[in-house]
């Protein structure tokens, strides 16, 4: 594993700044708010590749251990081992798997598109399971709270992160090698 560059963390950083500021933008719906987060999420993924994506996201989870910048202001181990932070830590996975999916071969529209829906899925699956946990949910009551409300919006936030990363990438901003390589 090679070693990370200036360059790289201060884009993992500027995501990062993103991140929080995305977690402000949070409009209740039953017992998991809607952000703009999973659309940074996605995009991390996909712009910057899965390591980069992730770790933007793993220092989004730090920060948010001593500063408010989860959904709604929220901080700290209560916000992120409470009933939405298997959202929080499927932030991570969704990241990874968005930046695999787009880094296999051209990086067209369509491999964008199937990236930020394949994204979703470890949110979904690590969120939902977490969700049932603490609150004592069988899992189909977890998906009917914590996934069901949620499809179409964060469809339609993977579309506009496919949208996003794919003009990020045509364009000479100097974004990690490695991400247009799909490593």
């Amino acid at each position: 594993m090679s070693r990370l560059t200036t360059r790289e963390l201060a884009t993992a950083a500027l995501f990062t700044a993103v991140l929080a500021v995305a977690a402000f933008v949070a409009i209740p719906v039953g017992s998991v708010p809607f952000t703009l987060q999973v659309f940074v999420v996605l995009l991390a993924g996909m712009a910057l590749g899965p390591r980069l994506g992730a770790l933007s996201v793993l220092a989004y989870l730090i920060l948010g251990m001593v500063a408010p910048v989860y959904a709604g202001g929220a901080s700290g181990l209560g916000a992120l081992f409470g009933p939405t932070g298997g959202y929080l830590i499927g932030f991570v996975g969704g990241a990874i798997v968005a930046g695999l999916v787009a880094g296999w071969g051209d990086q067209t529209l369509p491999r964008f598109l199937v990236a930020g829906l394949a994204g979703l899925m470890p949110i979904y699956a690590i969120g939902a399971t977490w969700l049932a946990v603490q609150l004592h949910l069988t899992p189909g009551a977890a998906l009917l709270t914590g996934v069901v409300p949620f499809v179409w919006l964060d469809v339609l936030k993977a579309v506009a992160a496919a949208l996003m990363a794919r003009a990020l990438v045509s364009l000479p901003l100097g974004l990690p090698a490695a991400t247009r390589r799909g490593r």
